[in-house]
């Protein structure tokens, strides 16, 4: 039964996404799918109700933490339940939920053009088999409010971390912000990829090819950049606040004003944080490349993926929705309405040529620098380890560790991780 199901899906993706207009019979109107995503997918009513008449499927829209959304997945499929029709599947997730064959596969029966358009599709592919499609093309850079430089006589976006930390302290001495550094150090994942990124800026990588740490000695990019971090919150440049806080909002008080760098930036939220309607600094929201000690700046991808679990029991309409998600239409309105960036390059250089990419030139030439995270790609004890390093992080932000016993605890947790 499930290769006949899973053979079903397969050939309704290659078909495509949506009924034509000869199917008038609309197959599987009526059904409803639960779809779980986390809150920066939160699907605006009139793109669902677009939806449901194109499709006559009706969806179930569930909205978890991004961690609540992992823990659940996990709890469910142990169980041999679904957690959803369809969900959220991080970049981070594959290597775990692969080698569970958690999930549908859809490799080989996505249409090659489309194919062809989603470069981030290799980073949902575990062991040959595509288990999502990304719909949400997350990558870091630096974006920063430009108001506030100006403010305090500085004519240019930093491109090193010290010149980083010495725009953000005259920045603070001219009473602009009290905190101008905007950086999480909740024990979440938010805190651990911030962490990741400050170490590419330093110019290093978290392990070698053998999975062994390379951040344990203190010259290393990563006892660097964690280094970085206390000092910014050693100096006032960083709210102590921000052991409760996480990622999301981090970007509230960018939003509001409060900070000036959102230091880890969602490449998508320019969208969100150039809107009037959504943020108060429209007009001072600036993108700027991803400071680097060399120079030249880098970057890795944190993209979001819509998966379809075995044990759903709809897996044909979820199949529809997925591909949905990817389309050319749903990637702009998520884009417009969300601040979710496309992951297909046509729809990327469609919106800058419209003028309709907030930084577009800064956002297309970070997205050239895209790196992943794992070379070989993101290990099946990659959550075990980032949780360590959240826990970490969070525990040396509040003076519990210093950052040579937090990074001690950082590569006993990837020890332990990787047992």
């Amino acid at each position: 039964m499930r290769k006949v199901l899973l053979g079903s899906v397969a050939a309704f993706l290659m078909a495509g996404v949506l009924p034509t207009r000869a199917d008038e019979a609309k197959p599987y109107a009526g059904q409803i799918i639960t779809v779980l995503f986390p809150p920066w997918t939160t699907l605006p009513k009139d793109m669902t109700d677009r939806f449901t008449a194109q499709t006559g499927i009706k969806l179930d829209l569930q909205t978890l933490g991004w961690d609540d959304i992992r823990t659940k997945i996990v709890t469910s499929m142990v169980a041999g339940t679904a957690p959803a029709d369809v969900t959220e599947v991080d970049w981070s997730w594959v290597g775990q939920f692969g080698a569970a064959q958690w999930y549908v596969p859809l490799d080989g029966d996505v249409d090659a053009a489309v194919k062809a358009d989603l470069p981030t599709d290799s980073i949902f592919t575990f062991d040959g088999k595509l288990i999502a499609l990304p719909y949400n093309n997350d990558y870091r850079l630096l974006i920063l409010n430009e108001d506030h430089l100006k403010k305090a006589g500085i004519d240019h976006a930093p491109t090193t971390p010290d010149e980083l930390m010495s725009d953000a302290k005259a920045i603070k001495a001219k009473g602009v912000v009290a905190y101008p550094i905007g950086l999480p150090f909740s024990a979440t994942e938010g805190s651990a990829t911030a962490w990741y990124l400050l170490t590419r800026a330093f110019g290093g990588e978290l392990f070698d090819a053998a999975s062994k740490p390379l951040f344990t000695s203190p010259d290393s990019p990563g006892y660097k950049a964690l280094a970085w971090e206390m000092a910014a919150l050693k100096d006032g440049l960083i709210d102590p606040a921000a052991t409760g806080l996480k990622d999301v909002e981090i970007q509230e008080l960018f939003k509001n004003g409060q900070i000036t760098f959102d230091v880890a930036g969602w490449a998508g939220n320019l969208s969100v944080y150039t809107d009037p309607t959504k943020s108060k600094v429209a007009a001072a929201a600036q993108g700027a490349l991803m400071p680097n000690v060399s120079g030249k700046t880098r970057t890795f991808g944190l993209p979001g993926a819509a998966g379809i679990p075995a044990a759903s029991q709809h897996k044909e309409a979820a199949a529809v929705f997925v591909k949905w998600m990817v389309a050319p239409e749903s990637q702009i309105e998520s884009y417009t309405a969300l601040g979710n960036l496309p992951t297909r390059t046509s729809v990327l250089q469609t919106l800058d040529q419209d003028g309709k990419l907030a930084s577009g030139k800064v956002l297309l030439e970070q997205a050239a620098t895209v790196e992943p995270l794992f070379k070989q790609g993101t290990p099946g004890w990659y959550p075990q380890f980032s949780s360590a390093v959240a826990t970490a992080l969070n525990q040396a932000a509040k003076g519990q560790l210093t950052v040579d016993a937090a990074i001690k605890q950082i590569a006993a947790g990837a020890e332990d991780a990787q047992k």
